[in-house]
């Protein structure tokens, strides 16, 4: 599932994500879409943009870990903005960590999970991964 505000950017991260083999069950472009989609769909994991203009993306991976019911979705946060400038909020959030818009790819969320997996919360990713 992704959450974000634009949906030219919504389109693109979609087609490139299905593109490399991930398939996308949702998007959403507010709060309520994403916690309504979230508890029906169950997606695997949630990328969900830090401003989503009127509305916190930290917030809303905050409902998602107590609304999205018994098995929400990891979060992975996104942003167009440098990680520095959320690096405090980024890591005090429940989310398994940061990717920049610039770096997103199937490749640096699966980094990202296994890092879940290992029981690591390293560093956010922000580079895509070497190939």
């Amino acid at each position: 599932m992704i959450v974000d505000d634009s949906s030219y950017f919504l389109n693109a991260a979609r087609c490139l994500l299905e593109g490399e083999g991930i398939m996308v069950v949702s998007v959403a472009s507010d709060s309520a879409q994403a916690l309504q989609q979230a508890t029906q769909l169950r997606p695997d994991i949630a990328l969900v943009d830090i401003d989503l203009g009127s509305e916190s993306g930290l917030e809303l991976a905050e409902r998602l870990r107590h609304e999205a019911g018994p098995s929400p979705p990891p979060v992975i946060l996104i942003s167009s903005h440098a990680e520095d400038e959320y690096a405090d909020l980024i890591v005090a959030s429940p989310a398994l960590g940061f990717l920049a818009k610039t770096a997103l790819s199937s490749g640096a969320i699966h980094d990202l999970l296994a890092r879940r997996d290992d029981g690591h919360r390293d560093a956010p990713v922000t580079e895509p991964p070497e190939r």
